[in-house]
């Protein structure tokens, strides 16, 4: 078992003293990081399209109208869309002794459940907008991300708070399902796009900086290749919803 810590303290090396320019290892890992990111994403927008398209597996986990309308979840549908939380609190008491298959599992399921799910947005939103959302998403997310990878300014303070502002937007939303406010709605996800663009940035350099703090051991580094690729991946997903409302247009 590895001796993986994903709440690691990040200082190991100061952003200012790790140059991943001239340390072919660090690319190595990194470019592990992004293709299983990348997988994942593929393996999520397949996903979504099967549950959002297919009625014989649409019925399975949306509530819809008889002239195809999404009311909600089904019972299966619910499990379905909780299911990556109580993974992820799971995941948190087994960090100290995780496998490297573990890991993976643990990051293939949560990609699998959250595609899954996102077949509702099918229901709500164009293809079209929905597709060119998710490029301009993919856009951002390249240039944040490459910021985080070269920047020699060290992001743990900004971190921090921005994951607390996670918390409050997560507070926010509860809130908001019994307001039904939609300037609520609006200011959430206008918070949730500036938090995650700022975490996207973040969780890249806190993969680099996690690196140089693992030494070269490689069960705990493949351990951080899965959860690097699922911090990512969250960054990415909740990027996209969030500039759904923004961008995208309602059918």
């Amino acid at each position: 078992m590895s001796d993986f810590n994903p709440n690691i303290v990040r200082n190991v090396t100061p952003a200012g003293v790790a140059d991943m320019s001239v340390d072919v290892g660090l690319r190595r890992f990194m470019l592990g990081v992004y293709n299983k990111l990348a997988l994942g994403l593929v393996v999520s927008a397949a996903l979504s399209f099967l549950t959002g398209s297919v009625p014989a597996v649409q019925v399975l986990l949306f509530r819809l109208t008889p002239d195809g309308q999404i009311q909600g979840y089904t019972p299966l549908g619910w499990v379905v869309s909780l299911a990556p939380l109580g993974i992820l609190l799971m995941s948190g008491f087994l960090a100290r002794n995780i496998t490297p298959r573990t890991a993976s599992l643990i990051y293939w399921s949560i990609v699998a459940l959250i595609g899954a799910s996102m077949g509702s947005l099918l229901f709500l939103y164009t293809g079209v907008s929905i597709f060119s959302t998710f490029l301009v998403t993919a856009s951002a997310f390249g240039v944040l991300s490459l910021i985080g990878y070269t920047t020699k300014k060290d992001l743990t303070g900004i971190g921090s708070f921005l994951i607390m502002g996670v918390w409050g937007l997560f507070i926010a939303s509860i809130v908001n399902i019994w307001m039904h406010s939609a300037a609520i709605a609006y200011i959430v996800s206008g918070l949730g796009v500036l938090i995650f663009s700022g975490l996207i940035a973040y969780d890249t350099q806190n993969m680099k900086l996690r690196y140089y703090a693992l030494s070269g051991d490689e069960a705990a580094m493949s351990v951080a290749t899965s959860y690097g690729a699922l911090n990512l991946y969250l960054d990415f997903i909740n990027l996209f919803r969030f500039l759904l409302m923004f961008l995208g247009a309602r059918r």
